[in-house]
């Protein structure tokens, strides 16, 4: 006697709240959240498209952002990510966010903490932030989430809480959302 296979779809299972790093309309009819590392080089391919979808579906798409640091593969990636957590606590989550993908090759703690200058934040304090792991915890608490959500690797997005499995280059990524958008 055989089964019928049985394929499972993975759902996001730490519902977007209002302390998550949102960029968008909070009342977008499509909600995309990323689980990221700042020094993955596949997530620094996937950030211009994603930016590029959200100025092209300004008015459809919320961008949710969640650490999911690969420590093995990339030391400096926790480092990175307290460090965009000390900038959010500043109000300034999403230029720290930026930069970092922007500058992938320069996310070393000597470098880092030139790239805070440079945006205009105070670096002994985010340094002091970020070797005291002052939001380590909030760092897991993404990570963590991502694991539950069957997240395995970088970047892994959902599009209204369903894992999306295919790929992230710019033409995809506006079919899925405009298919979302309109069911």
């Amino acid at each position: 006697m055989t089964t019928p296979l049985q394929v499972t779809t993975a759902r996001l299972r730490t519902p977007v709240t209002e302390t998550d790093h949102a960029r968008g309309p909070v009342d977008a009819p499509v909600t995309v959240v990323e689980y990221g590392d700042f020094q993955c080089r596949f997530c620094g391919a996937a950030y211009p498209n994603l930016a590029e979808l959200l100025r092209q579906r300004a008015e459809t798409v919320r961008l949710v952002y969640r650490h999911f640091p690969i420590a093995n593969v990339h030391p400096y990636a926790e480092s990175a990510a307290e460090a965009a957590e000390a900038a959010g606590r500043r109000g300034r989550f999403w230029e720290l966010h930026d930069w970092l993908y922007e500058h992938q090759d320069q996310l070393d703690p000597v470098h880092l903490s030139l790239g805070v200058e440079q945006l205009g934040m105070p670096p002994d304090e985010i340094g002091a932030e970020v070797s005291g792991q002052a939001h380590a915890d909030r760092v897991r608490r993404d990570f963590v989430g991502g694991i539950r959500s069957g997240v395995n690797g970088t970047p892994t997005l959902f599009v209204n809480d369903v894992r999306h499995d295919g790929g992230y280059d710019l033409a995809e990524l506006l079919a899925v959302v405009d298919a979302a958008a309109n069911p």
